[in-house]
């Protein structure tokens, strides 16, 4: 499957298929068994670089 990537409306990236997910010192993040990651585009997570649902406490507006 190709890898499928979704801006959620003042929502994360979600990315379905496999792939590969490396952190900014270039270590790979376990994504093993999970077919859809939510990727934080506010900047607020506490799990980046992963979703917590900061967005909508945060009131966060994509452009």
């Amino acid at each position: 499957m190709a890898v499928k990537i979704t801006a959620r409306p003042n929502g994360p990236y979600l990315v379905e298929g496999d792939c590969e997910l490396y952190d900014p010192k270039g270590a790979k993040l376990d994504t093993t068994g999970k077919p859809k990651i939510a990727l934080c585009r506010c900047g607020g997570s506490a799990t980046k670089p992963f979703c917590d649902g900061t967005h909508s406490k945060i009131s966060f507006q994509s452009s």
